[in-house]
């Protein structure tokens, strides 16, 4: 099955950028949506970007024109650009895909990788 390795993952200080990157074992043929989550400790995971197979990206509204989700079929990866961090913006991200193997929609989460934005 598949399996995600996410990194990119780091200690920035307020108004700098990180590109997270999520690789994916296998070749991914038929997808819904990949995307990413950021979840803090106490608190609910929450969807940060999603983009479809048809490129449709939607974002959460705190990342609107903050953040850019974008991926490379061609190498499995899916990206996140994330420009002007604030604190707030402190969690573990998750990188995932809804995909179709063998006739079975199926979910693949990464590991997480950290996201801390201080000074």
């Amino acid at each position: 099955h598949v399996q995600l390795a996410e990194s990119g993952g780091d200690l920035v200080q307020p108004g700098g950028s990180l590109r997270l990157s999520c690789v994916s074992s296998l070749r991914i043929f038929r997808y819904d949506n990949m995307g990413w989550y950021r979840q803090v400790p106490g608190k609910q995971r929450e969807s940060v970007a999603i983009i479809g197979s048809d490129d449709i990206t939607t974002y959460h509204t705190s990342v609107e024109g903050r953040f850019t989700i974008s991926k490379d079929i061609d190498k499995n990866t899916w990206y996140l650009q994330m420009n002007r961090l604030e604190p707030e913006d402190t969690a573990v991200y998750y990188c995932y895909v809804d995909y179709l193997q063998y006739g079975v929609r199926k979910t693949a989460w990464g590991q997480g990788t950290q996201v801390t934005v201080s000074s």
